[in-house]
């Protein structure tokens, strides 16, 4: 099947999986990244590899007659931030790959939630591109159980398996799965994390502090210690009673920093007191 391709190196297994299984390419629409936490190259490259157009701006509805000129028969988009609308005309086919079991978790990144939330199960989901974000019919899914220690980088991993694996099974019976696709009904909205989420509170618990954390992973939190704020990817925690006041840092050992929480204390192994260049107060 000849196909377009939205998208960055977040979900570009889906990319690779629709390729493996001989679908052939007719352009990448991609978008600017910032080469910390978003990224394109590894896609870019399979696009150029294949020569085909790579076009870095908003798909349009010219852009949409072009890939009807082209005899292109579906468009795929996964993790692209633009609406796609009025692509019925001419296309048979448009989906995207959404990273939560829909209806549950719609909106721009709903994976920190899902840890946040202690959520038991998770999973992604192949819907039909819709004219609001994630509402399209279920065309495919795959659900599978969280660890309660599930941190971000893990769900990360585990989402972009299951979108390959999705993939593949689409590329073999997109016709079928797309008839039999089932409306969602209702669902919830996730909205992006602000920075005050992705701050540890130390009056919290040792386990709430540590799930925050968790949520983030590599993407990082931040946290005041010693009137300071700093930016922090890993650390652990015990459970001890005292009488320091919560956000009190009571230990130092090298770059190892120990702070006062409200039943114990957290340890700071991973931290910087710089922020990495270009970042943002949230994921795309």
């Amino acid at each position: 099947m000849r196909f377009a391709f939205a998208g960055i190196d977040f979900l570009g297994d889906v990319f690779e999986a629709l390729l493996a299984k001989g679908w052939e390419p007719v352009k990448l629409f991609s978008r600017p990244c910032d080469g910390i936490y978003d990224f394109n190259e590894v896609t870019i490259a399979r696009a150029r590899s294949y020569r085909v157009p790579i076009q870095m701006a908003r798909i349009s509805l010219a852009d949409l007659a072009s890939l009807r000129a082209m005899r292109c028969q579906a468009l795929v988009v996964a993790g692209y931030p633009w609406l796609v609308k009025g692509w019925e005309p001419y296309l048979p086919y448009a989906l995207n790959f959404h990273p939560s079991p829909l209806p549950v978790g719609r909106g721009p990144y709903p994976l920190f939630q899902a840890i946040l939330e202690d959520r038991e199960e998770w999973g992604v989901t192949a819907h039909v591109l819709e004219p609001s974000f994630d509402t399209g019919a279920i065309i495919a899914q795959e659900r599978f159980p969280l660890s309660p220690n599930e941190n971000h980088d893990l769900l990360l991993a585990r989402c972009q398996m299951a979108a390959r694996r999705i993939a593949g099974s689409l590329a073999e019976e997109l016709p079928r799965l797309w008839a039999e696709a089932k409306p969602q009904g209702e669902g919830s909205y996730w909205p992006r994390m602000t920075q005050a989420e992705r701050t540890l509170d130390w009056t919290k618990s040792v386990r709430e502090v540590l799930r925050t954390m968790r949520t983030f992973g590599s993407i990082e939190t931040f946290a005041k210690v010693d009137s300071r704020f700093i930016y922090v990817w890993e650390g652990g925690g015990w459970e001890e009673r005292h009488g320091y006041k919560p956000g009190t840092l009571v230990h130092r050992h090298r770059r190892h920093l120990v702070v006062a929480v409200s039943d114990g204390f957290v340890q700071l192994t991973g931290w910087s007191p710089y922020a990495p260049k270009g970042q943002r107060s949230g994921r795309d």
